[in-house]
């Protein structure tokens, strides 16, 4: 009976502390709460945000064997598709952005500071660095006749013959994620730490752009890496913003939940147990079959590292 109240008080007590517009006086009050990350209870306003669960500290010496890996998740697989949808302005409790989205408007924003050129991790971007990568100015031929000519273009040629490229988020349909996977020899477990995000999208500078034979350029609908973001200094970020969940829209399930539990699939394209530089295609080229074999390969390996520590 004891475990039935409880039980029940937990239940009631979920849904009176949630901010829904069941209890709004109209929309627009619900949706600047929501923005604010607040809620009423009762006739008082509480701050809604939390704090995600911090990692505990592990020392070099207390790591009996790593791997990191980089790996690309497809948002077009179906257990990934909650990374992509995006519904800013819906009638949900928590807003549901893209995980691109939510990403990109923190960089932007300076909220996360952390933000890289590259895979490694080495080269730092600028909001306006990233704003560069996202979008461009493509300049007709016609446009840069009438410029080589010493004249300049009316405002009517401007939008005649200039196009502005951007990439937007329903372009961005791939991530990556790089961690560590280790055996933490404290507690004997295997363990997995994520440590940078990125967007892949086509790049703006090449959209749009047609050779001499008036063909789209070559690589056009090749994907570059957008940006690069430190993991941990995006968790805040990510603990309060929660991914759509179409069987049950009440269902508070933050990114930060679904990265750390690694609820996505994936295909492993580089790690640090690999020839080189450890990406795969470079030391398996020109075989997509062979370069997916080796993906698996590494995931087989990651968990026979688990199953060695045990047996010997």
């Amino acid at each position: 009976m004891k475990k039935y109240i409880s039980s029940l008080l937990v239940l009631v007590s979920g849904f009176v502390f949630s901010q829904t517009i069941l209890n709004a006086s109209s929309p627009e009050e619900f949706r600047d709460m929501r923005a604010q990350s607040m809620r009423k209870v009762g006739d008082t306003v509480m701050s809604n945000k939390v704090k995600p669960l911090e990692y505990g500290f592990v020392d070099d010496k207390d790591i009996l064997k790593s791997m990191f890996v980089w790996e690309v998740i497809d948002m077009n697989d179906k257990i990934n598709q909650p990374f992509y949808y995006d519904n800013p302005d819906g009638l949900l409790s928590t807003p549901t952005r893209s995980l691109y989205q939510l990403l990109l408007d923190a960089a932007l924003s300076g909220e996360i500071k952390e933000v890289y050129d590259d895979e490694n991790l080495s080269i730092k971007l600028s909001p306006e660095g990233i704003q560069k990568r996202l979008e461009a100015i493509v300049i007709d031929d016609a446009a840069i006749d009438i410029l080589n000519s010493g004249r300049q273009l009316t405002e009517q040629e401007k939008k005649e013959y200039t196009d502005h490229i951007k990439t937007t988020t329903d372009k961005v349909k791939v991530l990556k994620i790089m961690g560590m996977w280790f055996i933490d020899k404290r507690d004997g477990q295997m363990k997995y730490r994520p440590l940078a995000l990125s967007a892949m999208g086509p790049d703006p500078s090449i959209q749009g752009k047609v050779g001499p034979d008036g063909m789209p350029l070559a690589g056009a609908d090749e994907l570059i890496d957008l940006f690069w973001i430190y993991y941990p200094s995006a968790r805040d970020i990510l603990a309060n913003n929660y991914v759509y969940n179409k069987k049950n829209s009440a269902a508070d399930l933050s990114f930060d939940d679904i990265i750390n539990a690694r609820r996505f699939s994936s295909i492993i394209y580089k790690s640090s147990s690999g020839l080189g530089d450890g990406v795969i295609k470079d030391y398996i080229p020109k075989n997509a079959e062979e370069q997916l074999e080796e993906s698996d390969r590494i995931k087989e390996q990651i968990l026979q590292m688990e199953n060695d520590m045990w047996n010997y």
